[in-house]
């Protein structure tokens, strides 16, 4: 299985970089070498190399993918953002690709956003990402902390093996595919004036009779926000389904994420965030989490904005539930749209094609 390494130049690299040292000695103990040499892996290291990649006819359509950034102290890698230019350029270079992305700061900021950045430009080009598709070292790699005490490693061994390990399965990933695909839908929004539900129902028509759909409305006073209870507490209840608050959550929704397939989130945007029911949702999903991963599930979102500011709920939904909770995420997650007057979306020219569209891409999920 050959691999491709985006791996912008930084301009504050100086000889062999940490993220150097940690890519090349992951990739030597994952890809097979010969003569020395690391055949099946590909290298794209400046905007204008990859570039004349998406001036081919293939592009970078059904490769396997590692982005590697070193961000230095400012956080900036103008090189990086050369590149994201060029994916965006090209809407459709990387569909049917299978990606993870490592990310190696210069100080204890900005490789949590950086990282959301461009796994969503390279999203909107097709990509999927792996569940759990980042490995971010900060600068003082205390954030490796518990991974290294729980493999008896230093801190730079925890975040090779990390590495080692992101590498690995975005080589062997394989979608799982469902003959009976089963949708849980959750939404905290009412049917009477929401522009999001109202392009959910649109969506749906593409999908009913084709699989099996599940909605749970978390309606005002339904659910309690984590209130962060210890990790052994936490641990206790979530190994039997449970939390600590009990509720919707526990009753209706735990269950329901067990069961599904695809998880489909309709976000309103209304201040730039997600509204208070779902951020509490995902909040409480940490119990659950403590008891299994969601590795073989997929994560869908429509994403409706009054005025602008989709793309920072999208970003949220990456962090929150793909890097964090190990969704998988399909290229083209989010159907994003703009309306405001209660039923304008459904007025939005072409509404209809991208309903349909966004509809087929879950149903593709389907064996």
């Amino acid at each position: 299985m050959r691999l491709v390494v985006l791996k912008p130049r930084g301009e504050e690299e100086a000889g062999l970089s940490r993220l150097d040292g940690i890519l090349r000695e992951s990739l030597r103990r994952v890809m097979p070498e010969k003569n020395g040499r690391m055949e099946m892996v590909d290298w794209i290291e400046t905007a204008e190399e990859l570039e004349r990649v998406c001036g081919t006819r293939e592009q970078l359509r059904g490769r396997r993918i590692l982005f590697a950034v070193s961000l230095g102290e400012l956080g900036i890698n103008l090189e990086m953002y050369a590149m994201l230019r060029c994916i965006r350029k090209n809407p459709r270079c990387m569909e049917n690709s299978i990606a993870g992305i490592l990310v190696d700061g210069g100080c204890e900021l900005y490789t949590k956003s950086a990282a959301a950045e461009i796994v969503f430009s390279a999203n909107l080009s097709g990509c999927l990402f792996v569940g759990q598709p980042l490995v971010e070292a900060t600068k003082s790699l205390r954030n490796f902390r518990i991974r290294a005490s729980n493999l008896c490693l230093d801190l730079e061994e925890a975040y090779l093996e990390s590495a080692r390990l992101l590498i690995k399965r975005i080589c062997g990933f394989e979608p799982p595919r469902r003959e009976n695909l089963r949708i849980l839908c959750i939404h905290a929004s009412s049917y009477e004036t929401s522009n999001t539900l109202s392009l959910w129902r649109l969506v749906r028509k593409g999908l009913e009779e084709k699989c099996r759909i599940q909605e749970i409305a978390l309606g005002n006073g339904k659910i309690y926000d984590c209130l962060g209870c210890p990790y052994q507490m936490c641990l206790h209840y979530g190994q039997r389904s449970e939390c600590f608050y009990g509720g919707t959550i526990v009753e209706e929704v735990y269950p329901a994420i067990e069961q599904c397939d695809v998880l489909l989130l309709l976000c309103p945007n209304y201040n730039d965030a997600l509204g208070a029911n779902l951020t509490a949702f995902v909040n409480r999903l940490t119990a659950l989490f403590r008891k299994r991963q969601f590795y073989e599930k997929y994560l869908f979102s429509i994403i409706v904005s009054g005025y602008s500011g989709g793309d920072i709920l999208a970003k949220q939904l990456i962090s929150s539930l793909n890097m964090n909770k190990t969704f998988i995420l399909p290229g083209n997650f989010a159907l994003m749209e703009t309306a405001n007057d209660p039923g304008s979306v459904l007025t939005a020219e072409g509404i209809g094609r991208r309903a349909e569209e966004f509809a087929e891409r879950i149903l593709r999920k389907r064996k």
